[in-house]
């Protein structure tokens, strides 16, 4: 079947396209173990655009796109975020984009393999339609499709599973590591048993929280770490104003502090964060994209004594001094995945929330004249909003809801 579509491509000029695209549908499985199934056809209705696509497209410039086509194809049609209609079910779903050879696909083996759906090896949703895996097309929430339609301020929520299904996961993976990296300090300092000392070692960690960088998966770890521990004392680090939309949205959703930096030197900036966390970090997370990262965390001190760095950023690269790394008993982690009970929590969270206020639409006619011009100067410029979608098939969407 050939349908309209962007994809990606091995090209200095012309990395990402729009036009005729042959679609595929090889056997694929979504957890080991399980029986390979043929995808059935769903249509794109509304699709978010992720800071990863900006990057392939990069990765496609560069003529380094090889290995994340589809099997026998020289192309990628992306996009991982959004929702679809499924015809021969009569439903509206949500892509769950990771699956493969691999019992845990947040934790595959060398010997397991993964697709992800616009992302690596398997066609996405930026395309009229697509195969999917029947047992990866996750419903929606009950009393929200009426008549064939979805409200717009649903519909833009539901760009959001992806990111925050994985920020979910960055939670139960720093609280697994915290709880064991911490638990003997605990039980010590408290004469308690060890169950009680895990617990305490997992609450404990985010009493201190770095946020460094304020995007979309900032914001909603600061959120997450927020609900479940409200005592903890949260700050941002980022370039924006404090009057911008998402500064304060995000303080406003996590009651975190906000460090803006604009600093004459680095040394300043790690001050006025250890000023503001009134310490140093027990946690302290990457997001920014930039080196700055981690200088500020070791180089500069703004990481405490069995902290953990947890790195979410696509990029940079991490050093430090082994010396003082090994005496103050520190840990690095990096882990960008999540399992499908990740994105249905996330489906339920985002729906009791106001997210839709952070995404703003393109238009789908602007966005297919020129893809790369609508990424380079739309969707990931300087004043670029939180969050870009497109509505794929406005026929879905009720726009006055």
């Amino acid at each position: 079947m050939i349908v309209k579509g962007t994809y990606f491509q091995n090209s200095k000029e012309k990395p990402l396209v729009y036009g005729d695209v042959e679609l595929i549908n090889p056997k694929r499985q979504r957890l080991r173990g399980e029986e390979e199934q043929e995808g059935i056809l769903a249509k794109s209705v509304i699709v978010g655009f992720c800071g990863t696509d900006h990057e392939l497209m990069n990765m496609g410039r560069q003529g380094k796109l090889g290995a994340k086509f589809p099997e026998g194809t020289n192309r990628l049609i992306n996009g991982h975020e959004g929702v679809v209609w499924v015809p021969e079910q009569n439903r509206f779903a949500i892509v769950l984009i990771r699956g493969g050879n691999s019992y845990d696909p947040t934790r595959y083996t060398e010997e397991e393999t993964y697709f992800e759906y616009g992302c690596d090896q398997a066609d996405g949703l930026f395309s009229d339609c697509n195969y999917y895996h029947p047992d990866m097309l996750l419903p929606i929430p009950d009393g929200f499709a009426e008549n064939g339609k979805l409200p717009l301020s649903f519909a833009k929520k539901m760009v959001f599973p992806d990111p925050f299904g994985c920020m979910v996961f960055q939670l139960e993976r720093m609280e697994d590591i915290g709880s064991a990296h911490n638990f003997r300090v605990e039980m010590a300092k408290n004469k308690c048993s060890e169950e009680e000392g895990r617990e305490l070692a997992k609450k404990h960690l985010f009493d201190r929280t770095v946020i460094f960088g304020l995007g979309t998966t900032g914001m909603f770890i600061g959120d997450l770490i927020h609900r479940k521990y409200p005592d903890a004392k949260i700050v941002f680090v980022a370039r924006s104003e404090e009057k911008s939309l998402k500064v304060r949205f995000a303080v406003s959703h996590t009651g975190a502090a906000y460090v803006k930096n604009d600093f004459s030197t680095k040394e300043k900036l790690a001050e006025a964060i250890k000023k503001e966390l009134l310490g140093t970090a027990t946690v302290f997370l990457g997001v920014s994209g930039s080196s700055v990262e981690h200088e500020i965390a070791f180089a500069y001190g703004v990481l405490g004594n069995n902290g953990i760095y947890n790195s979410f950023s696509l990029g940079p690269k991490v050093a430090f001094d082994t010396m003082p790394f090994g005496f103050k008993n520190q840990i690095i982690l990096s882990s960008i995945n999540f399992r499908q009970e990740h994105m249905e929590r996330a489906i339920k969270l985002l729906v009791d929330s106001d997210y839709d206020k952070i995404v703003e639409l393109i238009d789908k006619e602007t966005f297919i004249k020129d893809p790369v011009d609508a990424y380079n100067n739309r969707i990931y410029c300087k004043d670029a909003p939180l969050k870009t979608a497109v509505i794929w098939d406005e026929s879905f969407i009720d726009m006055n809801k």
